[in-house]
């Protein structure tokens, strides 16, 4: 018999639903990490995320019947985690509260003039941007999402959605340029 870590994930599934716990404890170990990262991009602190990807993790189990192999079980899992992401922000009313401009420009930047940015600058940046910046930004930038399925993900308008990323591209932006980077390393907007 093939250690637990071992086994395919179709067997990890199938053990799962059946409700195995060590398979279950497998399939966790074996994503969390990634799910964790996935909802910090979200949630900004840290004990936060953790709460949100354990809970969405158990609705994981609760609907991994529905899982059907068509797709990545990874990505269906970064689904679950993402919307589980969304609706504490929409329940906690956190995620577009208007920022003013002003202020936001003020805020520090990530780096010096001396070393070029690295995708853990980038990272720092884009967690430090206001939380419906930072939401619209993740859903667009990274999980490649349309405006048109954020803003029926989130309840907003599409040009809600596409003046938040807009708002976050010039934070992001002058951030960079506070920072030194060159221009051709800086975001640029599509």
């Amino acid at each position: 018999m093939l250690s637990i870590h071992r086994q395919t994930e179709e067997d990890l599934v199938a053990q799962s639903i059946k409700g195995d716990g060590k398979a279950q404890k497998a399939l966790f170990d074996r994503y969390s990490p990634r799910m964790l990262g996935v909802c910090i991009r979200y949630l900004k602190d840290e004990y936060t995320a953790e709460d949100i990807m354990i809970t969405g993790f158990m609705k994981v189990f609760e609907k991994l019947y529905q899982f059907k192999f068509e797709g990545s079980l990874e990505g269906w899992i970064r689904r679950t985690m993402i919307n589980e992401s969304l609706t504490y922000l929409r329940k906690n009313k956190q995620v577009f509260s208007d920022v003013d401009m002003e202020i936001v420009s003020g805020a520090s930047s990530y780096g010096n003039a001396e070393s070029a940015l690295e995708q853990e600058d980038l990272l720092k940046m884009v967690a430090g941007l206001p939380i419906g910046y930072r939401t619209v930004f993740n859903l667009y930038a990274i999980e490649g999402f349309s405006h048109k399925e954020i803003a029926e993900k989130l309840g907003i308008n599409e040009n809600t959605s596409k003046s938040q990323l807009s708002r976050a591209r010039a934070l992001l932006k002058d951030l960079l340029m506070k920072s030194g980077v060159p221009l051709k390393q800086q975001i640029t907007s599509s």
